[in-house]
């Protein structure tokens, strides 16, 4: 079975240039075959394949020099991304799923960026205190639990708030079995308590983005006063992605945490189906359900439940 490990990483000046050139690298190339493969269906009606793209690049890489110093694998990596994407709305358009659109450009704006690249003949390696990475040599880590299984590939990505993340995939892991408890329970969904248990029991609701409300505000204020392009500018938004950060990672936690208790002491969770996109149409009450987080906890009970099922299965 496939885990993910998410680590923050500390790389050096020079470190920290290439990841930038390669977020740029990996973004042309993306946003180029995009274009090309537009405009030939506009033209002919006909597309471009992975195949095509793929002995192509070669091609671009020696009329643009610039692309061969980032990592050659990360280039490839985001041709595939482009081609899961192009797969990914014809399998929706097929099943009338309205909610995906055609693939669209990455912007050089977004203050979120990553990449990936794959392992090959031992590029990606953990060490203590440290990763080993193509085109980067080793970079100073946080490790904070030990790495099972084989790794597969790893995604080095930029927060809004500027920090740097490796995520590494391993394969043939072995998820612990739980135990079972014969016990059955029913959750109730709400804003004054996060859920409601059919044995009473009442599972509190934090309300995280409630209580940096006001801070966040300020904030917020200061950055709209700033001279844009300035340097005062984009420290004051940093300022405010590390409050939403912080956020995020509050409610995530919470969240995992009581995802994980249930699991651990029932066999079987029953939880109130919401249509959570649109209660939010009612803006009196938005705010509070979109911090709540049903939908994050849902989706961390059923993933949690299958990565059983599929344990035992096999």
């Amino acid at each position: 079975m496939e885990k993910g490990y998410k680590f923050r990483i500390y790389p050096t000046p020079l470190q920290e240039a290439m990841i930038r050139k390669t977020f740029g690298c990996v973004r042309y190339v993306y946003n180029h075959y995009l274009a090309k493969r537009r405009e030939l269906y506009a033209a002919s009606g006909q597309t471009m394949g992975h195949g095509v793209c793929s002995k192509d690049l070669t091609l671009l890489k020696k009329e643009l020099i610039w692309l061969r110093e980032p990592d050659s694998i990360a280039l490839q990596s985001a041709l595939e991304n482009l081609r899961d994407a192009y797969d990914s709305y014809f399998s929706a358009r097929e099943r009338g799923d309205k909610g995906w659109g055609l693939p669209v450009f990455k912007s050089k704006k977004n203050n979120a960026q990553s990449y990936t690249t794959k392992l090959v003949n031992g590029n990606i390696k953990l060490l203590y205190r440290h990763i080993r990475l193509p085109k980067l040599g080793l970079v100073k880590c946080r490790i904070s639990k030990s790495v099972q299984g084989r790794v597969l590939h790893a995604t080095v990505s930029r927060s809004p708030s500027g920090k740097y993340y490796v995520s590494i995939c391993c394969t043939d892991v072995l998820i612990p079995q739980l135990h079972k408890t014969g016990s059955a329970i029913g959750l109730d969904l709400g804003l004054k308590e996060f859920a409601i248990g059919s044995d009473g029991v009442k599972y509190e609701n934090n309300k995280f983005y409630n209580k940096h409300e006001k801070r966040l505000a300020r904030l917020q204020r200061r950055h709209s006063r700033k001279q844009s392009g300035s340097r005062n500018k984009d420290r004051a938004r940093m300022k405010v992605a590390r409050v939403h950060e912080h956020i995020a990672n509050c409610r995530m936690d919470y969240l995992h945490k009581l995802s994980t208790m249930l699991i651990r002491e029932h066999d079987v969770i029953c939880i109130e189906g919401l249509q959570v996109k649109n209660m939010t149409t009612n803006h009196r009450l938005a705010k509070s359900i979109l911090d709540a987080g049903w939908s994050d906890f849902t989706r961390m009970t059923r993933d949690r439940i299958c990565r059983q099922k599929e344990h035992q299965v096999q």
